[in-house]
């Protein structure tokens, strides 16, 4: 099949493996879309033959109706993704009631046959191997056990990567959450990083307004024993994570 779509892709060493002759690819991202830059780039560059603010409305008036059926207990088919609902969590007898404490209501997304389609026309630009090897590979909300995605205020979140240890004096070293909306910089108390090393950094997520959020981390380690770097640095992940609207009473 044709390539028409190009990504470009650093690469970094495998931390997982244990053999520094491993590697793995990373997207060198764009910037966030939003669905309002998506439909006018649907009018702009592809033809599309109604105008940039009534798609936008339309896909709205989708996206809130799927996620009602969604709750409704449906699963949808796009053609473009699959959605549907899950409950996460054990439940240790059959005579066991949904707790809210324990348990989670969550919807998984996959890719459907129209995406796969295009994917099969996507060529890959190697870069390299990045320098720093200073990253943020995946976040983890362990309430859910959402990957990527979701953020649950109050509980536990793994932050896997490289060279993530938060070393120095500087006070702005440290973990934040950057709300996409209005800018503010919300910072893990140093008592809630419970683990603290190179690989992952394992935090209880602050109190978090609903919303958005730009995940960055800020250190001045190194990755040598004993030696610090002169000024701090910060990378960012390259998904916005988000905090969803506090359920409503369970019945």
């Amino acid at each position: 099949m044709a390539v028409l779509h190009t990504i470009k892709a650093w690469l970094y060493e495998n931390l997982l493996t244990g053999n520094r002759n491993d590697y793995s690819a990373r997207v060198s991202a764009e910037r966030t879309l939003s669905v309002r830059d998506v439909c006018r780039s649907a009018v702009e560059r592809g033809g599309a033959d109604i105008n940039a603010a009534a798609m936008e409305h339309a896909v709205g008036l989708f996206h809130k109706e799927m996620a009602y059926r969604l709750c409704d207990g449906f699963s949808v088919n796009t053609g473009w993704y699959n959605a549907s609902i899950h409950i996460k969590g054990v439940f240790t007898s059959p005579t066991e009631v949904f707790d809210p404490e324990k348990h989670a209501v969550t919807v998984e997304f996959h890719q459907g046959a129209e995406l796969r389609r295009e994917l099969g026309m996507v060529g890959v630009n190697i870069l390299g191997k990045a320098e720093s090897g200073f990253f943020i590979a995946e976040v983890v909300d362990l309430r859910t056990g959402s990957v990527n995605d979701l953020l649950t205020p109050g509980r536990n979140a793994r932050i896997s990567g490289g060279r993530l240890k938060l070393e120095g004096s500087d006070p702005s070293c440290g973990v934040y959450f950057v709300n996409e909306a209005g800018g503010e910089r919300v910072k893990v108390d140093a008592a809630d990083i419970v683990e603290n090393v190179n690989a992952h950094l394992l935090i209880v997520i602050p109190a978090l307004e609903a919303g958005t959020y730009r995940l960055e981390v800020t250190t001045q380690y190194s990755g040598n024993t004993g030696k610090l770097l002169k000024a701090p640095r910060t990378t960012a992940f390259d998904r916005l994570l988000t905090v969803a609207v506090p359920p409503g009473p369970q019945v």
